[in-house]
């Protein structure tokens, strides 16, 4: 009971905060809203004042003797009157509402969006892709149901309920004062509820937002699952988060089923109570100032009817908007994650560099506890050719992230032409690198797309020489619609290989003056991969280059071999020197020839 209340009160804060935040998103539509409540407003009025006129309308069928057709007829077109402009204003505020909730939730997923890029990688390194997926997705997309019915429904329920208490009073103040003093129980009962289902439905969208990052997982290696018969065990995986899934659903979705029915109960009581005593009014004490004509006691009847409808609107609102606050927190708990620290004030850009490369007495670990790079020591001039080898986990890739400002280093320092890296403003840097991956992403679109994707602005000459370069032109003459061939999801009509080609052209079109090769033919046949050697070799003409291999036969001609273990360099030279020293990269070398 203690947990439940410390998650009661923890919500509550929660709650308070997202709602501060969402109310920073209205400001700027403020007019939008201020024009909804316009238009709310004429809406309830003229509803409210149909049954006035359609009492009117029985007094003057019942209240003489006769009919006054004139009257009537009169009474008959104010109402035909009312109902059209209501609805009118009703059409123009849940157009208005729409518009005001879309450009909100755009303006979410745009901040959600772009803060993804400012995000550091370690923060993206500990969240799973799908989950962030399904925050800027699937929980936009609750929140963005439950502030339409919020605009919709709130708008109106709460003016209807004052207008129907002034309607009340005018008619009859006693029986209006009964009425407003049970109003309290139904509050209090779907704030009740509703504290507890905003609980349960925090867990569903974190359920959810895990479920999201399995089957994002599994689709994007379905092979591989595939491959070891994993079908069996990922099947279980997703049928437990998808049972607590559903289990926390139905929590959410039994508390907030509470509302509506009990408010409805309540209101059923107040409104044969009212009856009850109206009759009492009516036939029991017809002085004057108490009596109710038949007509007046008709509107007063439903004004109650009305009075007790917003009750059961608002409470499906409340009930509604626990979901859209419990998404919109996980949105803004991403927002407001830290992001890349600033640039620092005086931080410089570098728009031709040279390519020189210092790393002086660089420690750096992921986790305090457990060093990775200890009193790393590297200079790298011009146009020479670092290659980094070493068993894996010896933080080869660690180096190529701090080389690239991906992390900060603990101590020491990096310099690009004699300025330290984090004097540098980012774009700036790392428009100066230029890098291809063991692990090749192309994006949705077509080939040419892909190639000039860091120049979008290049001729069709230069991204041709580019393709025939990396050695692509060839192949991609012979797809489908050459250049303009559309690369499928996941870029499942290209082999490996093709992939890797069309990032080596990426990076051909654009020469910058620093190269990062990590594993950049690891999936290109030998043949293609010694022509590829050839463009590398004329591509890192005057420019510094890292190349990180495990295939040592690659790195041969490289100027210096850095060779890394467990964080530092034991073993630095050429190929030929370190052969000759017969330490751990001849040793390395020789087991890659060594006979099965």
């Amino acid at each position: 009971m203690a947990k439940l209340k410390s998650d009661s009160e923890l919500s509550k804060d929660k709650r308070k905060q997202t709602l501060k935040r969402i109310f920073a998103y209205i400001r700027p539509y403020r007019g939008y809203v201020i024009l909804s409540l316009l238009l709310a407003a004429v809406t309830v009025v003229l509803t409210l004042l149909v049954p006035i006129l359609i009492g009117n309308g029985v007094d003057q069928i019942l209240g003489k003797g006769q009919v006054d057709f004139s009257g009537l007829r009169r009474t008959i077109l104010l109402i035909a009157a009312a109902v059209l402009i209501t609805a009118l204003s009703h059409w123009l505020m849940n157009v208005l509402n729409n518009k005001l909730t879309y450009l909100i939730v755009r303006d979410l997923r745009e901040q959600a969006f772009r803060h993804i890029h400012v995000l550091p990688l370690s923060y993206l390194d500990s969240h799973p892709s799908g989950d962030l997926i399904s925050r800027v997705v699937t929980d936009a997309e609750q929140f963005s149901d439950g502030l339409l019915l919020g605009f919709t429904q709130l708008f109106t329920g709460v003016l209807t309920l004052l207008g129907t208490i002034g309607f009340m009073l005018s008619l009859q103040p006693l029986m209006a004062l009964i009425v407003i003093l049970f109003t309290p129980l139904s509050f209090l009962v779907a704030r009740f509820i509703s504290d507890h289902s905003f609980i349960y439905f925090k867990k569903q969208s974190g359920s959810r937002g895990s479920l999201t990052n399995l089957t994002n997982e599994m689709l994007g290696n379905l092979k591989v699952v595939q491959l070891f018969g994993y079908e069996d065990a990922s099947t279980e995986d997703f049928d437990a988060r998808n049972q607590e899934l559903a289990e926390n659903s139905l929590r959410a979705t039994f508390y907030s089923s509470l509302t509506n029915p009990s408010t409805r109960f309540l209101n059923t009581l107040i409104y044969n109570g009212v009856v009850i005593a109206g009759c009492l009014l009516c036939f029991l004490f017809p002085w004057k100032g108490v009596y109710l004509s038949i007509g007046r006691l008709t509107s007063l009847l439903t004004y109650v009817k009305k009075y007790s409808q917003p009750f059961n609107e608002i409470a499906d609102v409340l009930t509604e908007f626990q979901n859209a606050l419990a998404s919109a927190g996980r949105v803004f708990e991403m927002i407001e994650s830290d992001s890349e620290p600033v640039d620092a004030e005086d931080a410089v850009s570098i728009s031709h560099a040279e390519g020189r490369i210092t790393i002086d007495h660089v420690d750096f670990s992921y986790v305090p506890e457990k060093p990775l790079i200890e009193d790393l020591s590297i200079d790298a001039a011009p146009g020479k050719r670092i290659a980094i080898v070493g068993p894996t986990g010896c933080g080869k890739t660690t180096l190529i992230n701090l080389l690239m400002r991906f992390y900060d280093v603990n101590s020491g320092y990096i310099a690009m032409d004699g300025e330290d890296i984090r004097h540098i403003r980012r774009s700036s840097l790392r428009e100066n690198y230029g890098m291809v991956l063991q692990d090749t992403w192309l994006k949705s679109g077509t080939i040419r797309e892909n190639i000039c994707y860091g120049k979008p602005d290049a001729t069709e000459e230069e991204m041709i020489t580019a393709a025939k370069k990396a050695h692509a032109h060839s192949f991609i003459m012979r797809m489908p619609e050459g250049y303009d061939t559309i690369i499928e999801e996941n870029a499942g009509n290209l082999s490996a290989g093709q992939k890797q080609l069309i990032c080596i052209a990426r990076v051909m079109l654009d020469l910058p003056p620093v190269l990062i090769l990590d594993e950049a033919t690891s999936s290109i046949d030998t043949r293609t991969e010694i022509r590829i050697q050839k463009a590398f070799d004329e591509m890192m003409k005057g420019r510094t280059s890292f190349i990180v291999a495990h295939r040592l036969s690659t790195i041969r001609n490289a100027d210096t071999i850095l060779v890394m273990k467990d964080g530092n360099i034991i073993e630095q030279g050429s190929h030929e020197t370190l052969l000759a020293k017969g330490g751990f990269y001849s040793h390395l070398y020789q087991s890659q020839f060594e006979k099965s």
